[in-house]
């Protein structure tokens, strides 16, 4: 059997990584994570190796079938390690996976929502040549070509997520015109970041057919508008069996550094978004409550009356990687309801 095997990876770019991708043809082999060879990039080129000494290893992790050129082919999320083998200093998977093991008895897992914005040459999708479209208010979940903006990218983009097995739960218009939303989830640690992952590089390459730029700027336009979030809902067995245990992890959250621990590391620019406006909690503040966008971290009104479920940690930017904020996630609240012996 030959086919087509679309190896993608995370480069090395500052402060935000970008996604990168080659095409192997694959002869006499399977498709299986087994089978997939290991396969080598130009690190120079990346921002991942200096030129006299570039090579750097592609290590398939994830594999799923490649649903825009389809038959046998498929997309093979990888890996970036050195040539002795081990993580690069880009890999943020590695830790993960350290993480993820020392609390799988806890059963950890994630829904990520991610905000994006689409961009037609310089301005978002929606927004006239000159000037500014009608304030925030109908744009949210709306419907009509007066309020919505790249829906045919948006329908092909989860078309095309399901066609891959991903575990995509949802879509929806956001609050600024040219603004939208897919929910990942809910997986385990590792794998509703490596599913994201591939997700966002599915809607980059879907977009490219339509001649649209999709970003995931946390603050693509300045003054009066939403920003754009990774809102990151989590849960252990414990959460979802008790509410005590909800409140140990809220609490976690906020305990010494904790919190800057974590927003430092929730995507560049989040001082931008977080400033407690536009249901947001201001970037140096910690709080959480009840059904409040305005918290850092909200418990759902339902999560509450049934005293069992998840907490959604709203402060995440829509360019933060999945690898490191799942990572702290569990890290920080397994650590506490370890500790509090609620497991």
């Amino acid at each position: 059997m030959t086919f087509k095997a679309e190896y993608i990876w995370i480069d090395g770019t500052e402060p935000t990584a970008k996604l990168r991708s080659k095409t192997k043809i694959i002869t006499g082999g399977g498709a299986t994570l087994d089978e997939l060879p290991i396969w080598g990039f130009d690190g120079s080129s990346t921002n991942q190796a200096e030129g006299h000494a570039s090579d750097r290893v592609l290590k398939p992790v994830f594999v799923c079938p490649d649903p825009i050129r389809g038959g046998d082919d498929v997309l093979v999320l990888c890996e970036v390690l050195n040539t002795d083998m081990t993580p690069h200093s880009s890999n943020t998977r590695a830790a993960l996976a350290e993480v993820a093991a020392k609390y799988a008895a806890q059963e950890p897992i994630f829904g990520i929502e991610q905000e994006y914005t689409f961009f037609e040459g310089t301005r978002p999708l929606g927004f006239p040549v000159n000037g500014f479209p009608a304030p925030q208010g109908g744009y949210y979940c709306g419907v009509g070509v007066d309020e919505i903006h790249g829906r045919p990218i948006v329908e092909a983009h989860l078309e095309n997520c399901l066609k891959a097995g991903l575990g995509i739960s949802g879509i929806n218009a956001e609050v600024m015109p040219g603004q939208w939303e897919f929910q990942v989830g809910p997986l385990a640690p590792l794998e509703v970041s490596d599913q994201l992952w591939v997700a966002r590089w599915l809607l980059y390459r879907t977009a490219e057919d339509f001649d649209v730029a999709a970003t995931l700027d946390p603050k693509p336009v300045k003054g009066d508008w939403n920003g754009a979030g990774a809102h990151t809902n989590f849960s252990t067995k414990a959460m979802r069996e008790g509410y005590d245990a909800i409140i140990t992890a809220c609490e976690s959250l906020g305990e010494g550094s904790k919190p800057l621990d974590h927003v430092k590391n929730y995507g560049a620019g989040i001082d931008e978004r977080l400033t407690g406006l536009h249901e947001t909690a201001p970037w140096d503040e910690y709080s959480y409550g009840v059904s409040d966008r305005g918290a850092s971290v909200r418990i759902p009104w339902q999560v509450e009356q049934d005293r069992k479920g998840y907490i959604e940690d709203r402060r995440p930017n829509a360019n933060v990687d999945p690898y490191v904020v799942t990572r702290l996630l569990v890290d920080t609240c397994c650590e506490a309801l370890a500790k509090a012996g609620q497991v």
